[in-house]
């Protein structure tokens, strides 16, 4: 059972989402300071820059997005142009676009922006212009997946595109036709506003964080929502209620004594994991660092002693590394290049378990990632998308 812990204060709301008790993601955000990722711009194009295939785009932020050739061709790959075009013979100085917010801005770096739209809902991602239909690589059943893609195929028109999300496993066509005309209302709201307003204009923002998660992790018949704010419960209430949720029931934790983060063990838990050196129960502990590059992870034994032998006592604890390096990098929102260098392992089955071990646990990640391998070194290569920058303990 997931449990979805929302905190409340006047300068900031936080989010954490338990497994079993155990802290799996973390969220924050600032009432004042949301972010924008996902969000829909009518921006301005101040310039083209044809060496780089790109173009900076005023959106209205501290500072201008980035644009790059392949963001502006067509969604469906098989409907661009053989040869790609000049940057330049695309768009022009001056000119008014409507772009979306693919990647936050992160130090010096502005905001990412594409013109390949997505809209996410409950069952499905909406794509007014991609002109295809997939389904989550995580419905395995071949027999389910090509009955998700005949539907969706079926209630799509002209060069609409879909997604069809994994939580949409054995759902009803009403179910999912439902959630896409609602995303067929927004996309005609931001097209409605975006011919109403001269650039740089935001056209539409995402949900919130609490929102996003009941819509994207949140199962009302399993899991369980605790908010300590009865205002944000009603909220909740009425974004379960919009996925379809008739019986889900919020429930509101009061206390004048203790915060509910404390209350649930997630203060403990925070400092545990936002540490640069975490301990694993076995003994033995990973120290994590970052440079501006990547985010390097090193594997110790500690104080573990276990096992019949060396090589035995080193995979126990590179498995146990394996499994809470993949429940970190989600917590703490690690993206980017990602370099692990587990203790030293002399049977490549050995490496290969442990890897594989990764590889496991990282699939309950909504992020993407990708375990590139072992490198001559014997160090683990491996990238996670990286959409906003590092989450930070607040």
């Amino acid at each position: 059972m997931k449990q979805m812990i929302v905190q409340c204060q006047p300068q900031m709301t936080q989010m954490a989402l338990l497994e079993e008790g155990r802290l799996v993601e973390y969220a924050a955000e600032l009432p004042r300071k949301r972010g924008i990722l996902g969000s829909f711009f009518k921006a301005r194009v101040v310039n083209v820059l044809p060496g780089m295939q790109a173009a900076f785009v005023d959106i209205g932020q501290r500072k201008n997005a980035f644009l790059y050739v392949d963001d502006v061709l067509h969604a469906h790959l098989d409907k661009q142009p053989e040869v790609k075009p000049s940057i330049s013979e695309l768009l022009k100085v001056g000119q008014e676009i409507v772009v979306q917010v693919l990647k936050e801005a992160v130090g010096s770096k502005g905001a990412r922006v594409t013109t390949h739209f997505s809209l996410p809902g409950r069952w499905i991602v909406y794509m007014p212009r991609a002109d295809y239909v997939a389904v989550s690589k995580k419905i395995e059943r071949e027999g389910e997946r090509a009955r998700l893609k005949a539907m969706g195929e079926q209630l799509r028109t002209g060069e609409e595109g879909l997604i069809i999300r994994t939580v949409s496993e054995e759902m009803s066509i009403e179910a999912i036709e439902n959630d896409l005309n609602q995303l067929r209302k927004q996309w005609a709201a931001i097209q409605c506003k975006a011919g109403e307003h001269s650039a740089p204009c935001e056209l539409h923002r995402d949900l919130s964080i609490v929102q996003r998660l009941i819509r994207d992790v949140f199962t009302p018949e399993q899991d369980e929502l605790v908010i300590d704010s009865e205002e944000q419960a009603k909220d909740a209430e009425v974004m379960l209620h919009q996925i379809g949720s008739a019986k889900a029931h919020v429930k509101i934790f009061r206390s004048a004594e203790e915060t509910i983060f404390k209350a649930y063990g997630i203060h403990e838990q925070l400092e545990r994991d936002f540490a640069r050196k975490v301990w694993l129960q076995g003994g033995g502990y990973i120290v994590i660092d970052h440079t501006e590059a990547l985010t390097v992870i090193d594997v110790n034994t500690g104080k573990f002693t276990g096992g019949s032998n060396l090589e035995e006592t080193v995979t126990q604890t590179n498995i146990e590394a394996a499994e809470e390096i993949a429940r970190l990098v989600r917590v703490r929102d690690i993206g980017g290049i990602i370099i692990i260098d587990f203790i030293d392992m002399e049977q490549e089955e050995n490496r290969r378990e442990v890897s594989s071990v990764l590889e496991a646990r990282l699939k309950k990640d909504r992020t993407k990632s990708y375990v590139v391998g072992w490198t001559r070194l014997g160090l683990l290569e491996m990238t996670r998308k990286k959409v906003r920058e590092e989450k930070t303990l607040v």
